[in-house]
């Protein structure tokens, strides 16, 4: 017995090691850095793509489906590595997009204002996303620029939910990691998949969250992870960045919504007195 389970331990740590050897070589990193002339406005841009897949769609055998991830306020865009990783080992180009400059004012909350008092935040955000887009067709021009899937940290997850928002057309999944002022589309044009976290100082504010009712009929998945806030990011422990990676995984399968399991969306939903980023 003794010699079998040596070669099977033997077999599973070269498995692994393959595993391990293939995330770190086969996906492309790479720091972009644009310049919007017409908002005199400097772009970084951080992208992801599997070499194996990036040859095909330059040899035009393929179409690289694409993802823009948006930072959360004060986390930077390279800080979501442990998301672009499952997106591009899923063969998408992954663009994480810096969207603040320290030049920026800071984020404001404002009761009573549309999105609390955030709209030009927002708006900001889609200006940049459009810009990238196009930066990026001229560097990456076999990649499907109309077919969006969109993930989002907190305030970087409000600017995708805006997004899908104001271009559904453009729009087929959006991932939120605990956006907190955008209410949720429930309109069933694009597949939604939310992480939220359990952190007293980040409340969701009234309405952005869908009734359970709403949401199943929406097909939206909602997944109660009991992380803090700052835990959805490369910041967080392995055991919750592993938790969201088989979750994302699975969603972006095509039978993701008969597994995963939904939750009651009041118990998320905050205090309206509550505020923060």
């Amino acid at each position: 017995m003794k010699r079998p389970l040596t070669v099977l331990l033997g077999l599973s740590a070269v498995a692994a090691a393959a595993y391990f050897t293939f995330s770190h070589w086969a996906i492309r990193h790479e720091t972009l850095s644009f310049y919007d002339e017409a908002r005199k406005r400097p772009i970084a841009v951080y992208l992801a793509v599997r070499r194996d897949a990036e040859m095909k769609s330059e040899a035009g055998l393929s179409t690289l489906p694409v993802a823009i991830v948006s930072h959360g306020n004060t986390v930077k865009n390279t800080e979501y590595s442990f998301l672009a990783n499952v997106l591009a080992a899923r063969g998408y180009l992954v663009a994480s997009i810096q969207h603040d400059l320290p030049t920026d004012a800071p984020l404001m909350t404002h009761q009573g204002s549309l999105y609390v008092g955030r709209l030009a935040v927002y708006e900001r955000g889609e200006k940049n996303i459009f810009f990238a887009i196009n930066q990026l067709k001229k560097i990456v021009p076999s990649a499907d620029y109309d077919h969006l899937t969109l993930v989002g940290h907190s305030n970087g997850g409000d600017i995708s939910m805006f997004f899908a928002q104001q271009h559904p057309e453009l729009v087929r999944r959006v991932v939120t990691l605990d956006n907190l002022r955008v209410p949720f589309v429930t309109s069933g044009f694009a597949k939604i998949l939310s992480f939220r976290s359990k952190d007293p100082h980040f409340k969701t504010d009234p309405g952005v969250l869908p009734d359970p009712n709403v949401a199943k009929q929406a097909g939206i998945e909602i997944i109660d992870t009991g992380a803090q806030h700052t835990e959805l990011s490369d910041r967080g422990p392995d055991s919750v960045k592993a938790r969201i990676q088989s979750t994302l995984d699975q969603f972006l399968s095509e039978d993701a919504n008969s597994r995963l399991g939904p939750v009651d969306t009041r118990r998320l939903n905050s205090d309206p007195r509550a505020m923060g980023p």
